[in-house]
């Protein structure tokens, strides 16, 4: 096996145990986590005041973990610090309700390192780890890379192939997951893949669309979600309500709408139509097309609008209500 080498944390950067045994075990057995959105103000700025009242919301509809500026998030669009503090932000305010996870993923095993220490530092639950993009590695390297990551505290791998270019192998997670600190996978393949998981005990989490058969057919322990920005009272069914096609095919629709444009793309233009966020955007996303926003509107009509959050009725943004932020 490859020997990862300690000095890439630095002489000042010793492993810590973070966390304990017992948080693993606690975020392994969330079963409704929110992937949180991130609002801006017009300067493009976070809008902690939006951000606190999307969290409260979740809380309020039963939520049991946040995870913090993972692509949902718009990590990708943070600065380090920025990252950091919306972590300790969420902490700081919410970590007495509910679990918090951390994006601290990088192609860079430096830069991912030190987001992993300092998450855990600011008193994040658990940390979420895409494996390293675009600048692709082979099945040693993700191996190498993740263990010099996991004896900083919990960690949960990411496996998105459509977002990060290469698939986690079970190969590799089957190695990592004899590690104490490995929580379990957000999986994104697909449900043969979660059933081969939780067949040989590994925690899997899965997005939205996949997440009523996966939970209830391949015994994934829940979602890691997108939609429940938007219903999370309804998700939160999906996850403890029992088996519920019915439930599962309406929400459908909104989780193919939710993915009509890489995410987080429409959710931040549903939030915006809802009254919940400001009509703010950091480049390079950009609101959907008139026509999709009008699709929204109709969709919550059909589905209800008591289900969605936000109390203002939803409305069909203009083009111009839209503020587009480049330098942020």
């Amino acid at each position: 096996m490859l020997k990862t080498d300690s000095s890439m944390r630095g002489p000042n950067s010793p492993v810590l145990p973070f966390k304990s045994r017992k948080s693993v075990e606690d975020v392994r057995s969330l079963q409704f986590i929110t992937a949180v959105k991130t609002p801006y103000i017009p300067s493009g700025k976070i809008d902690l005041e939006a951000y606190d009242n999307l969290v409260n919301i979740q809380i309020a509809n039963g939520v049991e973990g946040i995870l913090v500026a993972g692509s949902t998030g718009e990590g990708q669009l943070m600065t380090w610090d920025e990252q950091i503090m919306l972590i300790a932000h969420t902490v700081n305010c919410f970590g007495d309700k509910v679990k918090v996870i951390g994006n601290a993923g990088s192609n860079c095993t430096k830069e991912a390192i030190n987001a992993t220490e300092r998450g855990f530092a600011v008193g994040m639950d658990a940390a979420l780890h895409i494996n390293p993009y675009y600048g692709k590695t082979s099945n040693a390297g993700l191996v190498a890379h993740y263990n010099s990551l996991l004896p900083i505290g919990p960690i949960i791998i990411y496996n998105v192939p459509s977002r990060s270019g290469q698939d986690i192998p079970p190969s590799v997670i089957e190695i990592l997951a004899k590690h104490p600190n490995f929580v379990g996978v957000k999986e994104c393949v697909g449900t043969e893949r979660v059933k081969m998981y939780t067949d040989k005990g590994i925690v899997v989490w899965c997005f939205d669309i996949l997440s009523h058969l996966a939970r209830w057919d391949c015994g994934a322990v829940g979602v890691q979600s997108v939609a429940s920005n938007l219903v999370p009272g309804l998700v939160r069914e999906l996850m403890f309500g029992g088996k519920n096609p019915t439930l599962n095919s309406k929400l459908m629709t909104l989780f193919d709408w939710l993915f009509i444009e890489p995410s987080p793309i429409a959710l931040n233009t549903a939030l915006a139509q809802l009254g919940v966020i400001k009509p703010v955007f950091r480049l390079p996303y950009v609101p959907l097309t008139l026509e999709q926003r009008i699709g929204f509107v109709n969709l919550v009509k059909e589905m209800g609008r008591q289900h969605f959050i936000g109390e203002k009725d939803v409305q069909v943004l203009e083009d111009d209500d839209f503020i587009i932020v480049g330098r942020y």
